[in-house]
């Protein structure tokens, strides 16, 4: 499995979602856009991603790219199936892909950004769109609460 973090602009969500990852067993991290990479231009670790993911951003594979359409191309060419997780009128509860017809390995799960989300430009990449579905009155979780809930969920799934 691995992740794509579009525009996430929290030092401290990317630092969650690194330490999610290792802990689910994720492949690799793409940092799409302005998404903060564990280092900066310098090369030292960022200390606000660092304080949460406890070592995770030295654990887990991961590159910065600019734009996400090239990743996912490049992805898309190596056999990968690219879900968006995002509110949409065309998604489907993230817990309605059948494990026969997916293969974990093989996924790659889009993320965007904590309040405008996923750009309908990046929304048209995916092979399909999951959401979370919310049963209170708050419409969203926070991104690196809904990586959580989707990548376990999957691998509950057998997927």
């Amino acid at each position: 499995m691995i992740l794509l973090l579009h525009n996430i602009r929290s030092l401290h969500n990317v630092g969650s979602i690194f330490r999610t990852a290792d802990g689910a067993g994720v492949e690799k991290i793409y940092l799409c856009g302005y998404t903060p990479a564990p280092v900066d231009r310098w090369g030292k670790y960022r200390p606000q991603i660092s304080k949460v993911a406890l070592g995770a951003e030295k654990t887990i594979s991961w590159e910065k790219k600019n734009g996400v359409a090239a990743v996912v191309r490049k992805l898309r060419a190596e056999g990968y199936k690219i879900f968006a997780v995002e509110q949409d009128p065309r998604s489907v509860p993230y817990y309605s892909l059948l494990p026969t017809r997916y293969s974990l390995p093989r996924v790659a799960l889009m993320f965007g950004n904590e309040v405008r989300g996923l750009p309908p430009s990046v929304l048209k990449l995916a092979d399909k769109i999951l959401e979370i579905p919310m049963l209170g009155r708050k419409e969203s979780l926070n991104v690196s609460v809904s990586v959580g809930v989707v990548v376990y969920g999957l691998l509950e799934k057998g997927m």
